[in-house]
């Protein structure tokens, strides 16, 4: 693998992984809100849902504009592969860790293995036309 490879993966790691905590962050911290609003109105039917839809909304947004953000500011380009497969993994992976209450532990497992296969999802360019 050439140094230019090598230094595309590494950034699409740190990319990544800044991109997941932040979007895992942005994801629990609405989802709390959620249901914060939901306990303190109980009686209340379906109170804290738009906030709970809010948190899901936001969470999953939140991985493609991060990743494509970070590349560009890295000075990627060609990053489809990138932006497509991980904001889908993502959908996945951060819907498990948030919605089911992973231990802090297998919080970070999950985000680094998103970030290394993300990381090599990077290595993928699709040429300028």
């Amino acid at each position: 693998m050439t140094s230019s490879k090598v230094a595309r993966c590494v950034k699409g790691v740190a990319v990544s992984a800044v991109a997941a905590h932040v979007a895992y962050w942005i994801w629990a911290s609405l989802r709390q809100w959620g249901l914060d609003v939901s306990a303190d109105h109980g009686d209340v039917m379906f109170a804290g849902s738009a906030q709970l839809m809010l948190a899901v909304l936001a969470g999953v947004t939140a991985m493609p504009v991060l990743l494509w953000t970070g590349m560009r500011a890295l000075r990627e380009q060609g990053n489809h592969l990138l932006l497509t497969v991980g904001s889908g993994l993502w959908f996945v992976i951060g819907g498990h860790v948030v919605e089911t209450n992973v231990s802090t532990v297998g919080t970070e497992v999950f985000l680094v293995l998103f970030a290394l296969v993300c990381g090599l999802l990077s290595l993928v360019r699709v040429p300028k036309r």
